[in-house]
């Protein structure tokens, strides 16, 4: 049987990954920030143009977020009048939406994405950033 030895830990994923994830995010927040626009906020207003309206439940599933987390970034993009969030059926659901000024903003936007998106897929290489999305993608959590 092996014994563990606390020198593995300099391999640890979830800090190689959290520190990468920090890397990544602030290459797009620096390239979104002209547009007034954080990665976070940008995922959201991609989420609500290609999905639709949706409650805050199911926009925070599709974005990996909690609905806490959720529900202060949309007051964020609502204040700024990028999405509008009014009640749902039942009155405590609440649906986001993007408006045309979010839609407008993030197409100006896509591009400056679009180019970090790239530049970081290349310095990861293509089976580094396929097996990324396939963990970001799987439904365990």
């Amino acid at each position: 049987m092996n014994t563990p030895s606390l020198d593995e830990t300099r391999n640890c994923l979830c800090l190689a990954a959290r520190r990468a994830a920090r890397s990544i995010t602030r290459q797009f927040d620096e390239a979104l920030r002209p547009h007034g626009l954080r990665s976070t906020q940008f995922s959201a207003l991609a989420a609500l143009s290609l999905a639709g309206p949706n409650t805050i439940k199911e926009l925070a599933g599709i974005l990996g977020a909690d609905r806490t987390t959720m529900t202060r970034n949309l007051g964020v993009l609502e204040a700024e009048g990028l999405v509008s969030v009014q009640r749902g059926k039942d009155a405590r659901e609440r649906i986001a939406e993007i408006t045309a000024t979010g839609r407008r903003r993030i197409e100006a936007a896509l591009a400056d994405w679009q180019a970090v998106q790239q530049r970081v897929a290349e310095s990861m290489g293509e089976a580094a950033a396929g097996s990324l999305r396939a963990i970001a993608w799987s439904r365990d959590d």
